[in-house]
């Protein structure tokens, strides 16, 4: 009988469709509108000094409700913490608001949770490097099980823009420069963080594809600056990630970017937000903003005169919820009242943000364990998956007269040198993990008491600071540079090799989220005095090998032409030094593959590699191609491609084929070879890349081992939006290329006639 006497709503017997809508009925104007706004549970506004829950702040804040809160584990909390924190503010929604209604808890986890004592994975743009999709699939379900231990709902990540402008500093957040790639990537990571059922367990979270659209291909490079954009760029290049994600692995959340696409503010276009993400792609989630970007349609726009307008803007384009606190939408109640915005429109919305706090299972069992938090969140157990990403991130750019795998019994003496040696190199949005090891850490683990490991930092990058705190970025002092210069040449005079580790730091790419606080560069070049360091290594003698750790494509001209052996390292997350280490030593063969290209300079962006016929004619005294192209990565074995072939070389506009080629391990070590398909329409009515990344596979091979790898060629892989927007394929012929990267030395071909 107790349970006839519930609200519909609070029965968990009911469909979700009738909880929404018996709640809805009950909730006012104002507890609907609450539900838009968010709370910014930065340390402080409803905690004591002591960072324990405060009721007393907690209840001014919380007024009606809200509903959700952001980053209530930030990174000053523990896993304990951060999970008694969120139970006794759901206990505050539950208990003590008329309805009950609980809240969701966003979190950053870009590439784990941006807390204390999670596990922190590389970042994006090295995942990217892997190219298995399987991995990061395996990476976010974990940092989902993390977060959602500790109490969040809600990942914002991952991040689908595809990036094609180096000079940007939120490259490190990318999956790279290509739109097949980013979508792999991007759909394993949701169903990471989602899993693959309509609801939602405790072992999973929501995540939010951001940021829609084109916000990785700023003008000049500059942190949401305009994107002018033809509606067939935008659908070829920056959709793709989006479109694929929501389709093929429901991704339940979008946020749109800060940027202008073709002069209008993203956060108030109704094309995009409706239009194409909701009508055309059939996207059911909710639609949140991104940090503070409602109100900078009034202050950094000028489309909205005030925060009233802007809000109706906003909400009316499709935005369903404003974050990281309330500018703007507390204003909804007023523009109902005054007719602007219907409150059907507002129960359209509300019900959407209802709908998914059902789905997480928040009114039914919205309580932790925090004991259980603590021992699971960042735990060793977590560490060989971390460790598995950073071995595959890494990725062989040069390795002249085989210098690597360096054997231990050639050697006595390493010095280990350079600005990135010694640090913590997390990148941006990353957390405090429990346990992080430097190059000169895993180095000196991994060789023991076997060979003298010396060490000398050389030169600087920048004075030292906070990815986030840091707003000025000060220079390394060129006086002091030159004296660790000298110090490291002794050093470095005493080993048998040299492994400099230089490249950036996350001062120098970074979100420019104001003009006080800047990441975006005009230079690609090594900042400082990194040339001066190399060019003093190298006149020792000795052999060097350089490591590279940046969040962006760096020119590397000087490095690329003396430097015998060089590998892309990225940001490795946690397991840096071990990494590192075992790659160094052979005990993991690399087989990272770049997911961007490297420009040899500034001048020659853009660089990206699927560009069109009439473009690359050349530059006068210079190569224009890239000094290392997109899909390329070495080995410390070679491959062999052979017998590629057609099952059927004519095929009509409906029908598929397969294409297979042998791939053969040719050389002494067992290794990883990703296998990269292209594909290029000869002759179309619209101009067409000369070849774009349709499929690959990453398999593994024993020396001598063979094996045949399959690709097959449907009629999504063939077809293009035409002049009229029409996504089709045309008769003719068709380009397939098989090989191990995008260059064309890489690549073998077969013609496809298509009728």
């Amino acid at each position: 009988m107790m349970n006839s006497q519930k609200p519909l709503y609070k029965n968990k017997l009911n469909t979700i469709e009738v909880r929404v809508t018996d709640l809805l009925n009950r909730m006012t104007l104002e507890e609907k509108v609450a539900q838009t706004l968010c709370i910014y549970a930065k340390k402080g506004n409803f905690q004591d000094e002591q960072g324990n829950y405060d009721e007393d702040k907690a209840e001014k804040l919380f007024l009606t409700g809200a509903g959700r809160i952001a980053e209530v584990g930030f990174v000053e909390n523990s896993a304990r913490k951060m999970a008694e924190l969120t139970n006794k503010i759901q206990k505050y929604y539950l208990e003590k608001t008329r309805l009950g209604i609980p809240v969701i808890f966003h979190e950053e986890c870009l590439h784990g949770q941006m807390v204390q004592d999670a596990t922190c994975f590389p970042q994006p743009i090295a995942l990217a490097g892997t190219w298995n999709p399987d991995l990061i699939q395996n990476v976010f379900s974990l940092v989902a099980e993390e977060t959602r231990s500790r109490g969040g709902h809600h990942a914002l990540t991952p991040v689908a823009d595809v990036a094609r402008e180096p000079r940007w500093g939120r490259v490190e957040e990318t999956y790279g420069e290509d739109p097949y790639l980013v979508s792999q990537m991007v759909i394993a990571a949701v169903k990471g963080f989602q899993g693959e059922q309509e609801t939602i367990n405790k072992k999973h979270v929501i995540a939010t594809l951001k940021h829609f659209v084109a916000h990785a291909q700023p003008e000049g490079g500059s942190n949401c600056a305009p994107v002018n954009a033809s509606e067939s760029v935008l659908r070829e290049v920056f959709f793709p990630p989006f479109k694929e994600a929501i389709q093929k692995a429901n991704a339940m959340s979008v946020m749109a970017s800060y940027n202008e696409v073709n002069g209008i503010p993203s956060h108030k276009n109704k094309w995009l937000l409706q239009n194409i993400l909701r009508e055309e792609w059939g996207f059911k989630g909710f639609v949140v903003s991104d940090y503070y970007a409602v109100k900078q349609l009034e202050v950094r726009h000028y489309v909205a005169t005030d925060e009233k307008e802007a809000a109706y803007q906003a909400f009316m384009a499709g935005i369903d919820a404003e974050l990281p606190l309330d500018e703007c939408y507390s204003n909804i109640t007023d523009l109902v009242k005054e007719g602007r915005i219907s409150e059907t429109k507002v129960d359209e919305v509300v019900g959407r943000l209802l709908e998914y706090k059902f789905r997480l299972g928040l009114f039914d069992d919205p309580y932790v364990d925090a004991e259980y938090a603590e021992k699971f969140a960042g735990s060793r157990q977590h560490r060989p998956l971390a460790l598995q990403a950073a071995h595959e991130s890494i990725t062989l750019l040069k390795n002249e007269n085989n210098l690597l795998p360096l054997s231990k019994n050639d050697i006595k003496t390493i010095a280990v040198i350079g600005p990135n040696a010694n640090k913590v190199l997390l990148g941006g949005y990353s957390g405090i993990p429990k346990f992080y090891d430097s190059v000169l850490d895993g180095i000196k683990t991994k060789v023991g008491n076997e060979i003298e490991i010396l060490y000398s930092e050389g030169c600087e990058i920048t004075k030292p600071g906070d990815w986030e705190a840091t707003d000025e970025v000060i220079p390394a002092n060129p006086n002091d540079d030159n004296i660790k210069i000298k110090e490291a040449v002794k050093t470095a005079k005493q080993a048998d090799i040299i492994i400099l580790a230089i490249g950036g730091n996350e001062l120098t790419s970074r979100e420019a989220w104001n003009e006080n606080h800047l990441g975006d560069r005009a230079s690609l070049e090594l900042v400082g005095s990194q040339n001066k360091l190399i060019k003093a290594m190298l006149e020792t003698g000795k052999p060097v090998v350089v490591l590279l750790f940046n969040g962006r494509p760096l020119s590397i001209n000087y490095v690329n032409k003396n430097v015998s052996a060089v590998l892309e390292c990225w940001y490795l997350g946690q397991e840096t030094g071990g990494a590192v280490a075992n790659v160094l030593f052979g005990d993991f063969n690399p087989s990272g593959k770049l997911p961007i290209s490297l420009p040899r300079s500034v001048g020659h962006i853009p660089v990206y590699y699927n560009h069109k016929p009439n473009d690359r004619r050349g530059y006068l005294f210079d190569d224009v191609s890239p000094l290392f192209a997109f899909g390329f990565g070495l080995s410390y074995t070679t491959f062999e491609y052979s017998n590629l072939k057609l099952k059927k070389s004519k095929i009509n506009v409906n029908d598929s084929t397969i294409i297979s080629v042998q791939v053969k391990n040719s050389g002494n070590y067992a290794g990883h070879e990703v296998i990269q398909m292209y594909i290029r329409d000869s002759v179309s009515s619209v101009t067409r890349p000369v070849k774009e990344l349709k499929d690959f596979q990453k398999i593994q091979l024993k020396p001598s081992e063979i094996q045949t790898v399959t690709f097959e060629i449907n009629p999504e892989k063939l077809s293009f939006w035409d002049s009229d927007m029409n996504f089709v394929i045309e008769p003719g012929e068709f380009e397939i290329m098989i090989g191990s990267s995008s260059r064309d030395i890489d690549l073998q071909r077969v013609k496809l006639k298509v009728t």
